[in-house]
């Protein structure tokens, strides 16, 4: 009997073969936390008596959610967090380097691994095979301290997408549909494992937009076999050696087979205040706009850029919407300025911030006032998400919200696609 993704990495990280539903300790490859979470992994590392990280090459630590720090409490704790960082010798990326899930796959992550992070979107990763998962504080401690952690591995969702995508509808339209069709606790502890014709044809960065939502559904994580597009990604990371070939077995069993035609997709959004409240654009067009976020470890890549850009290029934003844009890294930021996408953007109206998680997190930049609206690329839109109760947040694909910029109203992006 053959093995899923999930089964198939776990197995090869223990040395033996595990199944649904066994349990293992599993060496772990790469540690993450960030500015929110890591100060109490750090000083739970300590009460457990444990001396410091295994694997301090290996240990990163991300000053990514409240950047430019907006207040002295937060201040602190980035000064408490570089000087475990300088003290440990661990990785740290500091103000600027971007969000931590995007810079773990274009520095870190490769095929076979498995990544843990004291952050839910961990899963990000699994778009190249990797086992990536987030974990609590006190996890990620134990995790960072041993080298490694216990997993119940996991029974896997096939979702298999045939078909092709239609002008207009993207990834974001794909996970949104998966995550109603499912529902936010559909997919409990299980393994989201995309394939098909469809998913095969999907640059990484829709492949990192669907594994990044997977939690969305309840998901332990997220996989994409590792294929050809694996391998260009790699390379164009400079990192094509950590490149493998990694694919379920044919005979894999699954706990469940999702069919989806691509080309029956068309774009949606989630509505206020729950992420599988998902409808089609169409249902809410004309909903008036306060704020429009493109950016986020969802869809803040150059390719999301370039989406939004091809939509705004020599256009304004409409009077009264504030468009913000956030690149996910450095990297994209500097790609995205090299080949003028921030350009684009920036002439549309666009107000372009600095590498980080921004207003998905609720922290600053971009926080909402009373019974505003904004319409987010990002990944959650429960009450208060973007730092006011008060407010609505709808989330939609970079292009559903560059068309929604342009109009001032939640817009189909079909409707001034060139």
């Amino acid at each position: 009997m053959g093995q899923t993704l999930a089964e198939k990495i776990l197995s090869e990280k223990v040395g033996r073969s595990l199944r649904a539903g066994e349990f293992g300790v599993v060496p772990v490859d790469v540690v993450l936390m960030h500015d929110g979470t890591g100060p109490l992994a750090v000083r739970q590392l300590g009460a457990m008596g444990l001396a410091g990280p295994r694997q301090p090459d290996r240990t990163l630590v991300f000053l990514d959610h409240g950047l430019p720090s907006p207040r002295k409490e937060l201040s602190n704790d980035h000064v408490f967090l570089r000087d475990f960082a300088r003290r440990a010798g661990c990785g740290l990326y500091d103000c600027g380097s971007g969000i931590c899930h995007q810079v773990v796959v274009e520095e870190c992550a490769g095929p076979g691994q498995v990544v843990v992070g004291a952050d839910s979107h961990t899963c990000t990763a699994g778009a190249l095979a990797v086992f990536a998962t987030g974990m609590g504080s006190t996890d990620v401690a134990v995790a960072m301290g041993l080298g490694e952690s216990w997993f119940r591995v996991p029974e896997s969702v096939r979702v298999e997408v045939r078909g092709a995508f239609s002008p207009g509808v993207y990834a974001k339209d794909l996970i949104l549909w998966l995550i109603s069709h499912l529902g936010a606790d559909g997919a409990t502890y299980q393994a989201l494992e995309f394939g098909g014709p469809a998913i095969a044809a999907l640059d990484m960065s829709g492949r990192l937009t669907l594994c990044n939502m997977a939690v969305e559904a309840g998901a332990k994580t997220g996989l994409v076999a590792s294929d050809g597009v694996t391998r260009e990604y790699l390379a164009a990371m400079g990192r094509q050696a950590a490149w493998r070939e990694l694919e379920p077995d044919p005979d894999a069993v699954y706990a469940r087979r999702v069919e989806v035609d691509a080309a029956r997709l068309a774009p949606v959004v989630a509505k206020p205040h729950r992420v599988d409240n998902v409808a089609p654009v169409s249902e809410v067009a004309r909903t008036p706009v306060h704020q429009v976020f493109i950016g986020s470890c969802t869809n803040g890549r150059l390719e999301d850029l370039r989406a939004a850009a091809a939509i705004l290029r020599g256009r304004k934003v409409a009077a009264g919407v504030r468009l913000l844009v956030m690149p996910a890294s450095r990297r994209v930021y500097t790609e995205a300025m090299r080949f003028g996408v921030l350009s684009d953007l920036v002439e549309a109206g666009a107000a372009i911030s600095p590498p980080g998680c921004g207003p998905c997190a609720g922290v600053h930049l971009g926080i909402l006032g009373d019974d505003e609206v904004c319409l987010s690329t990002t990944n959650r839109n429960f009450q208060g998400r973007m730092g006011n109760p008060r407010s609505s947040v709808y989330l939609g694909s970079p292009a559903t919200c560059a068309a929604t910029a342009l109009r001032g109203v939640i817009t189909d992006p079909r409707e001034v696609l060139g």
